[in-house]
């Protein structure tokens, strides 16, 4: 079957995270999303995974649902959840301080709770949703599979320069320096909103490795704006085995940010509003022309750092991706309007009860059945997002790029001069 996952999220419990991100309301945007199985994100947190033992019973093996007395809607639509957390290691190692993020995925909630029991003699589990521990990320895996072989753990956004694996200011140059003897063990990295596959590509270190995709997401609005895809048995066990399959009849492909929309995919200095591609970081030594500091160093400028294989390579086996913008974007542009008024909002769910759910939009219903149903801007909106056909300025030290769809030459020629559209 096919089978939605969205793996990496947060609780209530995490920083600047939405006090709305709770399990019923999760339920429900995932099924407005067309999301098959969430991560729980957090289970470390004690209160978290209070909430998660409280409120979720099984379902599929190593898979949970609400519990029916917690539900907000129709019991046959039933999100699935999977234990997730992501955890933050900063230590030293080869003299010098990396800070890595890493996600953890678990079997039951039973190996979940052995795990923080490891975990809770080494830091404050409490302090976060997302813990920090002075842990080396290789005694992290460790830890994981040592207490079962079924537990997996996989470097989160692998490129995020601060804190990852991969990343310019604290990372590694490659998963071996990082993971060590028990490198084997990784069978599958995160690529984060500022790369895709194809700069992951470059890496002929990664032609063996998978390449995920999650929305890391604090707010509900956002659970799905990246995700997975997969042909597989709805269960841990087949999640897991279609993800490492590199077979792309079972992980069909990855949803995935347009990179440049993401905040550290070219180089920069937000607090002067210097963004900056890798050459011409490279042209000015690495350091803002304004105030003569270095820059942050992003994703696009890492990749090529690293890369050994030139653009356009794929290797074999690789798994497609799709590039999206999420639904209710869209159609803010095409109103020319934010996200969080009332017609954008109403306009959104509107579409959701005529067309099906948002993934459902965005990738598979006809152009003529959205034309139909909605507004012509918002189709010719859709449309150009699935061809690409987009002007995006790069994200850049933390700030996210501006993705454009339209003109203001576009809305008027949909809308023939007329305004009310955009009222």
């Amino acid at each position: 079957m096919r089978v939605i996952t969205d793996l990496h999220i947060h609780s209530p419990y995490a920083r600047a995270v939405s006090r709305d991100m709770t399990l019923e309301n999760l339920d429900v945007w995932a099924a407005k999303k067309g999301i098959t199985v969430m991560g729980t994100g957090d289970f470390t947190h004690p209160k978290w995974m209070q909430e998660i033992k409280e409120k979720l019973e099984p379902a599929e093996p190593g898979l949970y649902q609400l519990r029916s007395e917690c539900r907000m809607q129709n019991a046959e639509c039933a999100t699935r959840f999977m234990l997730t957390v992501e955890i933050s290691s900063i230590y030293t190692k080869h003299k010098k301080v990396h800070r890595i993020h890493n996600l953890i995925f678990a079997p039951s909630i039973q190996i979940a709770e052995t795990i923080n029991k490891e975990l809770g003699w080494r830091g404050n589990l409490a302090s976060d949703g997302r813990p920090i521990l002075g842990l080396d990320a290789e005694e992290l895996l460790k830890v994981v599979v040592g207490v079962d072989e079924r537990a997996v753990l996989v470097p989160a956004h692998a490129w995020t320069p601060w804190f990852s694996v991969f990343g310019s200011m604290s990372g590694f140059d490659s998963l071996a320096e990082c993971f060590g003897d028990l490198t084997p063990k990784i069978f599958a990295i995160e690529t984060g909103l500022s790369s895709d596959p194809a700069m992951n590509w470059r890496l002929s270190g990664l032609d063996d490795i998978a390449l995920i995709s999650n929305s890391d997401s604090h707010s509900l609005q956002r659970i799905g704006r990246e995700a997975n895809v997969l042909d597989c048995a709805l269960s841990y066990d087949g999640i897991m085995d279609a993800i490492r399959s590199h077979d792309p009849t079972r992980f069909l492909f990855t949803v995935e940010f347009f990179p440049e929309e993401g905040k550290y995919h070219y180089d920069g200095h937000a607090s002067h509003q210097v963004r900056m591609a890798p050459s011409e970081t490279r042209a000015a030594g690495g350091r803002c022309p304004t105030c003569g500091r270095p820059v942050t160093v992003g994703v696009m400028h890492r990749v090529e750092a690293l890369a050994d294989h030139p653009i356009g390579v794929k290797p074999p086996h690789a798994i497609p991706f799709r590039s999206m913008v999420p639904l209710d974007e869209i159609i803010a542009e095409a109103f020319d309007q934010g996200t969080n008024t009332k017609k954008v909002k109403e306009e959104y769910e509107r579409l959701l009860t005529v067309l099906g759910t948002e993934f459902a939009i965005l990738m598979d219903a006809p152009i003529v059945d959205i034309k139909a149903a909605a507004a012509p801007v918002i189709a010719e909106g859709i449309e150009r997002v699935r061809t690409g056909n987009l002007q995006i300025e790069p994200g850049y030290d933390g700030e996210y790029g501006t993705v454009k769809i339209f003109s203001e030459a576009d809305r008027e020629a949909f809308t023939g001069g007329q305004t009310p559209l955009f009222s």
